[in-house]
């Protein structure tokens, strides 16, 4: 029995010696539920819904108090006023909106009239599952707009909702497969980059770099090169395979493709980075799978890929204003959903880009080019 409690002592002693395994086993759990509770929580909330009233008449300030009301209560939308329908629209395009609801003159007229007067509702329809809770509480608030009275029989001169899908219809599969590819960027990105870096230290390889006149700029650079070269591919291969196997219709042409090549290897580059500098003074390759299970979940689900950022509570969704997954899902999404043209998508480059020469000067700086 001693002996046995001797293995049993000398696995407590090496348990409590190592901060990383007290860390993953304890706090990893709880930030995954913070992670994963907060980025699936049901309910739609905070849509952000622009409302232009060309009308200005009773039912139409009836119709803003109900959508208010719903912006208050549970909370499905967030209303903000708006005065140029084209403006509204060139916001849903351009992903800012989900949606547009354009509430056309002589609005009250016509209900008075009873001439069934319609809303336009412009919608983001690349994302299916917003556009729908937007249809639901937009014809959920016309619904009590006329308290007069209630027919029994459907009633065609009642208003009605008239909603718009701005872009082909997107199934829920195809829509994640920009979040497919991007998550492969990020295995590549781990199994190539981190894990070289890793294994040369921990097999003492890279002692032989030492007696070499290779710098710290030379490593880093050859190892962001060569992940990016593999990783590349990778993503390409998914992103094919996903267009395949979920009938995504693509839009666009050699420019988007192009397009497309470009974000993914700006996102490869900006991720190897990071694991450069995250990995830079690990010397075992079992920490490498621990932070890459981790770092999957804190960067992938509060990227938008699955699931609509507005309505992430306000901590989480400061969190994705730093998150380069975020900008990566938005530009492939707008690319393949809308074949979105360049000036839509430089915010998402311009912030790629500058991740990625930010994480390559601070893993230059902090790769250890010693024993």
């Amino acid at each position: 029995m001693m002996r046995v409690w001797a293995f049993v002592e000398r696995d407590l002693r090496k348990f409590v010696r190592n901060p990383l395994a007290m860390f993953s086993t304890i706090l990893l759990p709880i930030v995954y539920l913070l992670i994963i509770g907060n980025a699936f929580q049901g309910t739609l909330k905070n849509l952000p819904l622009a409302v232009v009233d060309l009308d200005h008449g009773p039912y139409s300030r009836r119709m803003l108090d109900r959508l208010y009301s719903i912006e208050a209560g549970p909370k499905t939308i967030r209303v903000i006023a708006e005065y140029d329908p084209a403006v509204a629209e060139a916001d849903v395009r351009s992903g800012k909106l989900k949606g547009a609801l354009i509430i056309p003159p002589h609005f009250s007229r016509d209900i008075l009239r009873g001439t069934g007067p319609q809303l336009g509702l412009l919608l983001d329809n690349t994302d299916s599952v917003a556009a729908i809770a937007l249809n639901q509480a937009v014809s959920g608030a016309l619904a009590f707009l006329e308290i007069d009275s209630v027919p029994i029989r459907a009633d065609l001169k009642a208003p009605r909702v008239l909603p718009v899908e701005l872009y082909r219809r997107i199934d829920y599969d195809a829509s994640i497969v920009p979040g497919a590819v991007i998550m492969s960027i990020f295995m590549g990105a781990m199994i190539t980059g981190a894990f070289n870096l890793v294994m040369d230290r921990y097999l003492g390889v890279h002692e032989s770099y030492l007696s070499t006149p290779l710098t710290r700029r030379d490593i880093v650079l050859g190892i962001m090169i060569s992940g990016v070269l593999v990783t590349t591919l990778v993503g390409l291969f998914v992103l094919g395979a996903g267009i395949w196997l979920t009938g995504l219709p693509v839009a666009g042409g050699a420019a988007s493709f192009f397009a497309v090549l470009l974000v993914i290897v700006l996102t490869a580059l900006g991720l190897l980075g990071m694991m450069c500098i995250l990995m830079s003074r690990v010397d075992h390759p079992r920490i490498v799978g621990l932070f890459g299970g981790f770092l999957n979940i804190i960067l992938f689900f509060p990227s938008g890929a699955v699931y609509p950022i507005e309505s992430f509570p306000p901590w989480l969704r400061a969190f994705t204003r730093y998150n380069p997954e975020t900008y990566a899902v938005h530009a492939l999404k707008s690319i393949l959903f809308k074949g979105a043209q360049w000036d839509a998508i430089q915010g998402d480059l311009a912030f790629l880009g500058g991740f990625t020469l930010v994480m390559f000067l601070l893993s230059t700086w902090m790769y250890r080019r010693t024993l």
